[in-house]
Order: C-alpha cells, then sequence, then structure tokens
C-alpha cells in the first residue's frame, strides 16, 4: 500500500462542513431579473417550431443576459464549492412538456447532457416508480422480503426510500423540483473533497485503502460481456492538484456477488464504513422547494435523500428532473479512470453510461 504522503490533502473552496456551509447560505443564488421572462419567450420559439426538447442546442435557447451568471455557475461548479442550488423558477406554470423544455434549455447553458442509461435517456424523472413499474416493485418487495440480497442503485432511485451517499457518473447533476411529496425526500449533500481529507487526517491508513482500486459492478448493462460490467478503481483520485471521487456502495456490493470479483478485505470494508459514517456526521439535509434547481459536481460532493411520502389521490407525488451534463470547464481525471469515464482528458464530454455505450457500438 501507498504511503499517506503519496495522497497530498486538499484545500480550497470544495472544502467544506455541510453545517456551515448551510449556515452561511453561500451554495443559494436566484435567478437574475428578467430571467424568467426569457426562459418563456425561448420557450415559445421552440415550441413554434415544432421542437422536442433534445432537438434542442443552445443558439436555439439564447440566453444573452445571463452568460455572466452561467459562468458565474459554472466556475463555481468545477473551481469554487462544487454545490449550487438556484431558487425561484415558477414552476407550476407550466404543463408537463413545458417544463421539461425549459429544463433542457437551462441546462444546454450548463453543459453537454450524456446518457444516464444504455437506453439513452438525456432527461429523466426520479420519482417513485414502484406503484406503476412492476419490475422495480418488485424488486423492492422481494428486497424488503429478503429475498434479495442486494437492492439495485436503480430500484432504490425509482422508489420512494432513502438513498445513500452516492456520486453519479457524469461530471455535473442537475435536478429540478418540479413536485414535491406530502414528507420527506430532503437532499442531502456532503463535500468529499471534507471527507478526503479527513480521513486522511484521523486514519491515514484507510485512506490509503480509499486511493486503490474498488470492485464495482455498473447496473443496467446486461447486454455487455461481463468484463464491462465490473470495473475497478479508485474512490479517491487526484490529477494536477484536484480531486475525483466516484462511489456507490451498493455498486462495490453487488460486484462481491460476482464470481471471480476478489472479496474486501477488513480493512477494505472499514474503510467504506468510515466514509460513510464521516459523510453522515458532515453533510447538509436540506428540503426541496417546488422550483428549485440543484447542481452538483459529482468529483467534489456525495448526495443522497431521505425516504419521502406521496399522496396520490391529492396530486402530491415528488417529482423530480434530471439531467446529467458535461460542461466544457470539467477537469482532468487520473490515469486509470477512464475505465469507468470513457475518457479522461479536460474539456471533453464523458459519463459511464456514455462509455458503455461506446462499447456496445451504440
Amino acid at each position: 500500500m501507498a504511503n499517506q504522503s503519496d495522497y497530498p490533502a486538499l484545500s480550497g473552496a470544495c472544502l467544506w462542513s455541510g453545517p456551515d456551509l448551510l449556515k452561511s447560505g453561500a451554495w443559494l443564488r436566484e435567478w437574475p431579473s428578467g430571467s424568467v421572462e426569457q426562459f418563456e419567450k425561448n420557450l415559445a420559439s421552440i415550441k413554434a417550431a415544432g421542437m422536442e426538447e433534445s432537438e434542442v442546442t443552445k443558439a436555439d435557447f439564447p440566453l444573452p443576459k445571463l452568460e455572466e451568471f452561467f459562468q458565474e455557475l459554472r466556475d463555481e461548479l468545477e473551481d469554487g464549492l462544487g454545490v449550487i442550488r438556484i431558487q425561484g423558477l415558477p414552476v407550476e406554470r407550466y404543463d408537463p412538456a413545458d417544463l421539461r423544455r425549459l429544463f433542457w434549455g437551462i441546462g444546454t447553458h450548463l453543459g453537454t447532457a450524456v446518457p444516464q442509461s444504455v437506453k439513452g435517456e438525456l432527461l429523466d424523472e426520479v420519482k417513485d416508480e414502484t406503484r406503476i413499474n412492476p419490475e422495480i416493485g418488485d424488486e423492492v418487495r422481494a428486497q424488503q422480503a429478503d429475498a434479495a440480497p442486494i437492492l439495485s442503485s436503480r430500484a432504490r432511485a425509482r422508489s420512494n426510500g432513502p438513498l445513500r451517499f452516492h456520486s453519479d457518473g457524469a461530471d455535473l447533476i442537475a435536478l429540478l423540483c418540479a413536485r414535491n411529496g406530502i414528507a420527506g425526500g430532503e437532499s442531502k449533500i456532503v463535500s468529499t473533497a471534507f471527507l478526503y481529507n479527513e480521513i486522511r487526517r484521523l486514519r491515514p491508513d484507510l485512506h490509503g485503502y480509499l486511493c486503490r482500486p474498488y470492485h464495482r459492478y455498473l447496473p443496467n448493462t446486461d447486454r455487455l460481456p461481463a468484463e464491462n460490467r465490473v470495473f475497478a478503481m479508485p474512490i479517491f483520485g487526484i490529477r494536477e492538484g484536484k480531486l475525483t471521487c466516484q462511489y456507490s456502495r451498493t455498486f462495490v456490493e453487488q460486484a462481491q456477488e460476482m464470481d471471480g470479483v476478489p472479496k474486501l478485505d477488513p480493512a477494505g470494508i472499514e474503510a467504506l464504513d468510515l466514509l460513510a459514517e464521516l459523510a453522515e456526521k458532515h453533510c447538509m439535509t436540506v428540503p426541496f422547494k417546488e422550483g428549485d434547481v440543484q447542481l452538483i459536481n459529482n468529483h467534489v460532493a456525495f448526495h443522497g435523500r431521505t425516504a419521502f411520502e406521496d399522496n396520490v389521490e391529492a396530486g402530491k407525488e415528488r417529482l423530480l428532473l434530471r439531467l446529467w451534463l458535461s460542461p466544457q470547464n470539467n477537469r482532468a481525471l487520473p490515469d486509470g479512470f477512464e475505465v469507468f469515464w470513457g475518457g479522461i482528458d479536460a474539456g471533453v464530454p464523458r459519463s459511464s453510461i456514455r462509455a458503455r455505450l461506446d462499447a456496445l457500438g451504440a
């Protein structure tokens, strides 16, 4: 195992504790005056042209008066806090299709949309699907009855249960709260850079484990050969002084069930347990308001959520719209991380799913 000195301490604005950031409100923004009017003007234009959301480019959704605002957002995400919440989008004004078009148009000013599954979805919905999707409902019920050992990350996300801390397979995740349920569904966010330094300080031996490859299973890749469904990569990586961190405990647990994958030793498990413990201790837990847009740089922050409750009869069903984005100012990644990301050069669109689609020749 490498020595602690091989993994330098981090510095910069991406190091924050959840309680401190929550108290300061430094991550909060509001749309500049006139933003909504410009959004709606563009929305009318693309509807008149008969364009579907995925056909809309940045040029089709011009926001010249907001260029400085979006540049500040991109800089904050890449070189600052790594997390932003923008408040005040009047989502109640729009029907579902228009809201998707509007959110997509906003996303074109943050980065290139990349696929979120091997089916190629670019704009996805995060909601409880256990009532309407038999496959997901059956998986959740089987796990609850102890008939299935590991609940997949897909089933977790598409149920109303809690989500453990994780990072998604894109540089940025953008979430728009279109509708809230009646309780719960709070967003949990923690600085991965803070956790990196804290584990380095408290347990340099376990920090070393997190900088070594862990085997993970990438779900929804059944069409791929087995070697493309399991990959080994460190939790923490550093290049040019910048952190990248890709993590899902579920991916690790699923890989452990597969033939041929080396079993984790006790220290490797202890390192993951410490990561989860400190994430809970140092996170911020924040409810969504309808109209909130939440942006997270997956390289420097984990996110999760609390369980939530809907009321179908009252029309109070939690719905988030989700984009995975790759901005032009994304960071270079360490050697070895291409196994997950496909590409590690700065300024190039990438995602975990895009890499798998390339493997399929799609």
